[in-house]
C-alpha cells in the first residue's frame, strides 16, 4: 500500500514541481512520477543535510514540512535538468 501512495503523491508532487518550472507541456505523468520520487529524496537529502533531523517522506513523515521538502527537491531536480538541458534556468 505504500508504494501506491509513493506513486500518487510523487505524481502530485511532480506534477507540482513541473508547473512551477513550466515544464509540464514537456513531461507525462509517468515522468512526473519520477521527478516527485526522485525530488523527495533529494529533497530529503538536502533538507537533512541543512536543517539537521528536518521531517521528509524519505522519514516516512507525510507531514506539510515533509511534502515541502519534497516539493522542494523536485524543483531543485528539474531546474538542474533545465540547464543541461537548455544551458539555462528558466
Amino acid at each position: 500500500m505504500s508504494f501506491i501512495i509513493w506513486l500518487i503523491v510523487g505524481g502530485i508532487i511532480g506534477w507540482v514541481a513541473s508547473m512551477i518550472m513550466r515544464t509540464d507541456a514537456q513531461q507525462g505523468a509517468l515522468m512526473n512520477i519520477v521527478v516527485g520520487i526522485v525530488g523527495a529524496f533529494l529533497g530529503g537529502w538536502l533538507g537533512g543535510m541543512l536543517l539537521g533531523d528536518a521531517g521528509s517522506i524519505n522519514n516516512g513523515d507525510f507531514s506539510l514540512s515533509g511534502l515541502l521538502m519534497s516539493l522542494l527537491g523536485a524543483v531543485v531536480l528539474l531546474a538542474i535538468v533545465n540547464l543541461f538541458r537548455r544551458g539555462r534556468v528558466r
